[in-house]
């Protein structure tokens, strides 16, 4: 089992702090959601870990070792789903396969993955929203990462498309850790064994539908 320690984060903008000496834990076979109103922090907080938005302060361990933030991406372990889509639009799904996975039995897996044969000839620039991301976290699932960090997955995608997300990841915790950002707080509920609501730059352990409410994330 591998083990994510994120201690210690802190981020302001300018007079603003947005997190105040966060922290949290994930561990391969858990999916952990992260939610927040707009603002609080919740992409700024995958973006510090990742390393590609500097924070005041941060410290990051994988298995007990300390990593650097700026090496995060070079070293490998944590993957990012971000809310905006990295694929030419103009290549086909077949042609974009091998070119991000050259190893044949990798590309054969995918292929043969759970509805790939209803969308393998078609242009990226022409998939639906919720196709799309099923895609591109289907590519990052023959990866070599430890944990995944996503950014929205289920925001505007029409209910087969999540249902289609849902069951990869649920597949997927298996062998990797995955942290979950989004509004659509019961697309995530579906999927997370632990809930984390980011208000006031702080960590609050989220439960149910009624703790959000009880929290104020949502309304009665």
């Amino acid at each position: 089992m591998n083990h994510l320690v994120v201690n210690n984060l802190t981020k302001s903008f300018k007079k603003q702090i947005v997190l105040d000496d966060f922290s949290f834990q994930c561990s391969t076979g858990q999916i952990i959601g992260v939610f927040g109103r707009n603002g609080a922090g919740k992409s700024t907080l995958l973006k510090c870990i990742l390393g590609t938005l500097k924070s005041n302060s941060i410290a990051i361990s994988i298995n007990k070792e300390y990593i650097n933030p700026g090496k995060i991406i070079p070293d490998g372990r944590i993957g990012y789903l971000p809310q905006n889509s990295f694929l030419p639009k103009e290549k086909k799904v077949r042609d974009i396969i091998p070119l991000i996975h050259p190893d044949g039995d990798i590309q054969d897996r995918i292929f043969y993955a759970p509805n790939v044969y209803k969308i393998d000839n078609r242009k990226i620039g022409k998939l639906s929203l919720g196709e799309l991301r099923y895609l591109e976290l289907l590519l990052l699932t023959y990866l070599d990462h430890q944990f995944l960090m996503l950014d929205e997955p289920f925001s505007m995608i029409q209910p087969m498309h999540k249902d289609w997300i849902k069951e990869l990841l649920l597949s997927l915790k298996e062998k990797k850790g995955i942290i979950i950002t989004d509004h659509y707080y019961e697309d995530v509920l579906d999927v997370t064994d632990t809930n984390i609501l980011i208000k006031e730059g702080k960590s609050i352990k989220i439960e149910n539908k009624e703790d959000l409410i009880y929290h104020g994330y949502l309304r009665k």
